[in-house]
């Protein structure tokens, strides 16, 4: 796509195209998200947007820019799914679990999407709207800003690697995946405690655990730290 986008008042389309839909910011985006699961980055394309919405690729300038216009409007598509039921409750420690648990769904939930997106800036309303609620959750729990702003920005680059990291295995063949869960068993699991005394002694561990995403436990590490850094907070302002 080249800079030659259509103002917002004027990209209402207002004949469908050949598949009998209306083209829409919103349509184009969930096109793009579908393509790009099933057929990777490359799917991003004006050309194979348009054979998948019926529509001349030119309509497409009406609403983004280029090609990495609508991949940040995809970014702050995945953080609205995060974000749209999610309501905090004045437990902060609690609001923000949650929350972290759900973008890590999410991003599971559209794995070559997220591994594309993670490391985007959108600057697009549901980002703002983001970046607006965790830090109330923050400021309201008594985070002095500076610190509201070093947990923020924590927690939300925890929250994004690990999406990242467990889409791109998610992404690969499923030989490939349960290769790689093996490798735990068959090569951890049998090497002798005389050479490799720490593998050896923990690892049933490693084998029943090293399957699944340690990201919960991750957040609930990085959570723990988080209070321990509001008590002393606290403390500090008492004294």
């Amino acid at each position: 796509m080249s800079e030659r986008v259509v103002p917002a008042a004027g990209r209402q389309r207002r004949r469908p195209t050949k598949q009998g839909v209306v083209l829409s910011e919103e349509l184009i985006v969930a096109t793009a998200l579908r393509l790009i699961e099933e057929h990777g980055a490359d799917a991003l394309s004006v050309r194979r947007l348009g054979r998948a919405l019926g529509a001349d690729p030119s309509s497409l300038y009406r609403y983004f820019r280029h090609t990495d216009d609508l991949m940040l409007a995809i970014a702050d598509e995945l953080i609205g799914h995060s974000m749209r039921t999610w309501k905090p409750t004045g437990d902060w420690l609690a609001d923000l679990r949650e929350l972290g648990l759900r973008m890590h769904a999410g991003a599971l939930a559209h794995p070559r999407a997220a591994v594309l997106s993670a490391h985007r800036v959108t600057g697009r309303a549901r980002e703002i709207q983001a970046v607006e609620s965790i830090l109330g959750v923050l400021r309201r729990a008594g985070f002095p800003d500076p610190e509201a702003v070093r947990i923020y920005h924590a927690f939300v680059d925890q929250a994004l690697a690990f999406g990242a990291l467990d889409s791109a295995g998610t992404a690969l063949p499923r030989a490939a995946r349960e290769a790689e869960v093996e490798v735990w068993r068959s090569t951890y699991g049998r090497l002798p405690a005389a050479t490799h005394p720490h593998i050896a002694a923990t690892s049933r561990h490693l084998v029943a655990t090293m399957r699944t995403s340690s990201y919960p436990a991750a957040l609930d590490l990085f959570l723990t730290a988080a209070r321990t850094r509001l008590d002393h907070v606290r403390a500090d302002q008492a004294g």
